[in-house]
């Protein structure tokens, strides 16, 4: 459904930092930042895109947003919070675990801000 994702940083080295430790537990590459400054990963036919905000105002994460990762187990989300925490990131909500929703559906869960504020979930369907 997406081709991308574009999110704000107002310290993109620090970024950088954060998300080659948080991508890289998921298996990604290194980003690597174009002629613009903007910080770029691919991975899995995805691309995240993180960029200084282009009106020149400070990064703020959305209210009620978070962006989602894909992981391929409950260790890897483990990793990818680990990686997260070590790297400037925040945990948020519930500590990493399964949360089991009504219809049914087991998902193993993690969450966490990012250092400019973004909402970020690491996420593997159990059952």
């Amino acid at each position: 459904m997406f081709s991308h994702v574009t999110i704000g940083a107002d310290d993109i080295a620090a970024a950088k930092r954060f998300y080659d430790a948080t991508l890289g537990a998921l298996g990604a590459e290194p980003g690597a930042i174009d002629q613009r400054g903007k910080l770029i990963y691919q991975h899995d036919g995805g691309r995240l895109l993180i960029t200084n905000p282009v009106n020149g105002g400070a990064t703020e994460g959305g209210n009620g947003h978070t962006l989602g990762f894909l992981a391929a187990s409950p260790a890897q989300v483990d990793a990818w919070h680990a990686a997260g925490l070590a790297s400037g990131g925040t945990a948020i909500e519930d500590p990493p675990g399964e949360r089991h929703i009504p219809d049914g559906r087991v998902l193993y869960l993690a969450y966490l801000r990012d250092p400019s504020g973004n909402k970020l979930c690491g996420f593997h369907r159990v059952k």
